[in-house]
């Protein structure tokens, strides 16, 4: 009876333990005394134990800590190999998770419901469409898991993930009875597929099968209203939103400021974001994002300098924002402000961060300064270099950035479409058409980029400049094959 007692008292301590790690972020500590705890008072004979202190330590990061429990364990039941594998996933080390699903197999244990909904997304994200139609069969020969919307919402996701969506749409459609979740599994799976007016559409066709769209599937489609510029849809959604009281909510608040600035009504954004009772740092930098994108430097400088008071401490993309202002805006007083904030939190070694603070000496022609930071980046990569030959271009210096560019390739560092838009822009601005051309087919031959409607657009214009009409009219035409 006095064991039972303790055993209980035990439990509810390691229940505390856990909540204080989360509440505290105190990773390990206080884990560490509640399982010496549990040893020292001989309860780890109970599976629950071992499969909380397993899960603990994968939340805690603690790989090899959750491992060991897993492996000094003799008697390992579902519940502790599904802990296993959605540790493994929470810490995303996929194949790791994948590897113990099989091992669980091999010891003659198959998976449940449960463990299928944490291995399936999974399988997606490590795009192993083979596995995942193994699994599938298996689903279909357990009836009683074929059955369960959360098993085939979980298929709906898998196969999409795998971009398989004839697939996902078979699953979907065999399913007679849907619901809300695989409604929004589908509409998930239309948008990371690109196919963004099916997306949208699946909104109306849910509500026709008399289904109320839910705060995820509000949350899922709002950005697809942005992307697409669908204005008049953004808006029945929010009303939506509004009369199924789903706001406040910072996410959806944030996902409708973001549309709304995107479709070119930063007004809507602006009053949204005074409105907003609670905020975050994504919300803050969101309505810095939302005022560069629209052209109001201002506006975005004083969000920032709201930021900059409220509980929120400006993070490494909302400094990066505002160094892209202080150039733009040529203030180089205001960026010199920012690269201290950003050495003294420790930004400087963030490459988009150095990027950014490149461009903004670069801009405000101190082009020496821009240097230094660029020597200063331990690890240079493509957008350090990209930034730096940017900077040069800003400076008239174009025959520079040219010889940069042929340091950067010398160096090993592979260069993005976005370098070469930068240097297709230097070779417009200095009027060196040939050299343009060269650059094109290093491009789109030695590097198989394939260029984007912004590469022709600069090829055109300079080639054109230059009476080469033959030569732009055909780059005109490659520009309108692009899908």
């Amino acid at each position: 009876m006095q064991r039972k007692c303790l055993m209980k008292v035990l439990v509810r301590v390691f229940i505390l333990g856990m909540l204080c790690l989360e509440v505290l972020s105190l990773p390990g500590k206080r884990g560490l005394k509640t399982h010496a705890l549990l040893i020292k008072n001989g309860f780890l004979d109970y599976s629950i134990l071992r499969t909380s202190l397993i899960d603990m330590y994968f939340k805690c990061g603690k790989i090899k800590l959750a491992r060991r429990v897993f492996d000094e364990t003799d008697d390992r039941d579902i519940v502790m190999w599904g802990s296993m594998i959605a540790g493994f996933a929470h810490n995303r080390l996929r194949w790791e998770a994948l590897d113990c699903a099989r091992w669980m197999i091999r010891e003659g244990i198959y998976p449940n419901s449960v463990v299928l909904t944490i291995l399936l997304p999974v399988i997606g994200e490590a795009w192993v469409r083979k596995l995942g139609q193994e699994v599938h069969a298996y689903v279909l020969k357990n009836e009683r898991y074929s059955e369960e919307l959360f098993v085939r919402s979980s298929l709906v996701d898998m196969y999409c993930k795998c971009r398989d969506m004839n697939s996902a749409r078979r699953v979907f459609y065999e399913t007679e009875e849907r619901n809300e979740i695989l409604w929004t599994a589908l509409m998930s799976g239309y948008v990371s597929n690109g196919r963004l007016g099916q997306a949208l559409r699946s909104i109306a066709w849910m509500q026709q099968e008399g289904f109320r769209p839910d705060v995820v599937t509000v949350a899922t489609v709002i950005p697809v209203c942005s992307q697409l510029k669908a204005l008049n849809h953004g808006k029945e959604i929010h009303a939506y939103a509004v009369k199924n009281q789903f706001l406040p909510n910072v996410s959806i608040i944030t996902s409708l400021m973001i549309m709304y600035s995107k479709c070119g009504v930063l007004d809507y954004s602006l009053k949204l974001f005074d409105e907003m009772e609670v905020r975050n740092v994504i919300s803050w930098t969101a309505m810095i994002d939302s005022c560069i994108e629209n052209g109001r430097l201002d506006n975005a400088l004083g969000v920032f300098r709201s930021m900059q008071l409220s509980k929120h401490r400006p993070d490494s993309v909302a400094m990066a924002r505002m160094l892209s202002v202080s150039g733009q805006l040529k203030a180089l007083k205001l960026g010199k402000e920012i690269h201290g904030q950003v050495l003294k939190k420790d930004f400087a070694s963030v490459p988009f961060v150095a990027a950014e603070n490149i461009k903004m000496y670069g801009m405000c022609g101190f082009l020496e300064c821009a240097k230094l930071v660029f020597d200063a980046v331990p690890v240079k990569g493509s957008i350090t270099w990209t930034a730096i030959i940017e900077a040069y271009g800003y400076n008239d210096l174009c025959q520079e950035a040219l010889s940069l560019f042929v340091k950067m390739r010398n160096g090993g560092f592979t260069p993005n479409h976005f370098t070469f838009k930068v240097l297709l822009s230097i070779c417009n601005q200095a009027g060196f058409a040939d050299e343009a051309c060269r650059i094109f087919n290093v491009m789109s031959r030695g590097y198989k980029i394939e260029a984007l409607e912004e590469h022709y657009l600069i090829m055109i214009e300079i080639l054109t400049r230059f009476g080469r009409i033959e030569e732009a009219h055909r780059f005109r035409e490659m520009s309108s094959s692009l899908s």
